[in-house]
């Protein structure tokens, strides 16, 4: 007779057994395995039924073995995947993944912050030893989802303050912001604004935090119309940067959230005339490639992004793997690297 174990609660993990499952579901227990290993021959109410039970009574696979015989994988997860920022990611991946003979899966999230369903389906159904995600993040369901098949999960550059128990690595993102306004501070600049990515996004707020705490050190007023919000790209840095550059009362320095946005400025700066940096200083952030070469050669901030990258991956790796890692939440120290697009203001 089947037993009922939703009368008395749910069950401590250990107990949970997938026939357990089955029996409170009124399904088969190969229907319960075909939902657990991510088929896709599961009708949608049924699977939405098993996977509640699973997370009710906080189901972990024990002893979880590869689904096939084939090399180990881990799912890289980025939410928009059309920048030089993403490829320096995904050296750093590669790199680290191969020294450890794991291949990578690549996917993207088409922008958004949070998967859907459907690409959380393809991942259970690859059955990888650990996520990566990059500026994304799982809902509480479908990380439950993760944990109750023992695939572990690490967040790269967070786009929110994750859950205590998630792995996380980043870097001093505020910090970043602090050194670069002092570097304009320091050359003579007062009016200095910043353009940084969405609002939402938390390596985006923590650098115009760094940003008005270097302003408030120096007893300067933050102007709320320098300090502008947008996307980590060149249009947005040049269309802000446009519009700060027409202004009256035009900054004499800006800092920008990202190299990419810092080349949008630089262009908005030449189709006003303004010289660079005789008239408006710039400084960038992430320190990417190109970062030197253009011209005049970009002031920014250094993220190593492969760096980062290595060490989530490594992080991921060690969590698959069954080992027990010192650190979980990691941010790499940021630093100021002085080019050209820098000097005092004009007198």
């Amino acid at each position: 007779m089947a037993t009922d174990i939703s009368a008395s609660g749910p069950r401590s993990n250990s107990s949970v057994t997938i026939a357990s499952i089955a029996a409170e579901t009124g399904v088969s227990v190969p229907t319960v395995s075909k939902v657990l290993n991510g088929r896709s021959d599961v009708a949608a109410e049924t699977r939405a039924k098993i996977e509640e039970a699973l997370e009710r009574h906080q189901y972990r696979r024990r002893n979880r073995g590869p689904a096939t015989s084939g090399p180990s994988l881990i799912d890289l997860a980025f939410h928009e995947l059309d920048s030089a920022w993403s490829i320096e990611i995904i050296r750093g991946v590669e790199v680290a993944a191969a020294e450890a003979e794991v291949s990578v899966v690549l996917s993207e999230l088409g922008g958004r912050h949070r998967p859907e369903q459907k690409w959380l389906d393809a991942v259970l159904a690859r059955r990888p030893m650990g996520v990566l995600l990059v500026l994304s993040t799982l809902g509480k369901s479908q990380r439950h989802q993760l944990e109750s098949r023992s695939i572990p999960y690490v967040v790269l550059d967070t786009d929110g303050e994750p859950p205590e128990d998630v792995p996380a690595v980043g870097s001093n993102n505020w910090n970043g912001g602090l050194s670069a306004t002092r570097h304009l501070l320091g050359l003579g600049h007062q009016r200095i604004a910043v353009i940084s990515g969405p609002p939402d996004v938390l390596c985006s707020r923590a650098r115009v935090d760094g940003f008005r705490s270097a302003l408030d050190e120096a007893g300067l007023h933050v102007d709320p119309a320098f300090v502008r919000y947008g996307d980590f790209y060149v249009a947005g840095g040049y269309e802000h940067g446009k519009d700060l550059l027409s202004r009256p009362d035009r900054p004499t320095a800006i800092f920008a959230g990202s190299d990419m946005q810092a080349l949008g400025v630089l262009r908005a700066a030449r189709e006003l005339g303004l010289d660079v940096p005789r008239d408006l200083s710039v400084v960038g952030y992430d320190n990417l490639s190109f970062s030197g070469w253009v011209g005049p050669a970009l002031t920014t901030v250094n993220q190593p992004l492969q760096a980062m990258a290595a060490t989530a991956t490594n992080l991921l790796i060690d969590l698959a793997r069954g080992n027990s890692p010192q650190l979980r939440r990691v941010d790499l120290a940021t630093e100021l690297i002085v080019r050209e697009s820098t000097a005092p203001p004009p007198s």
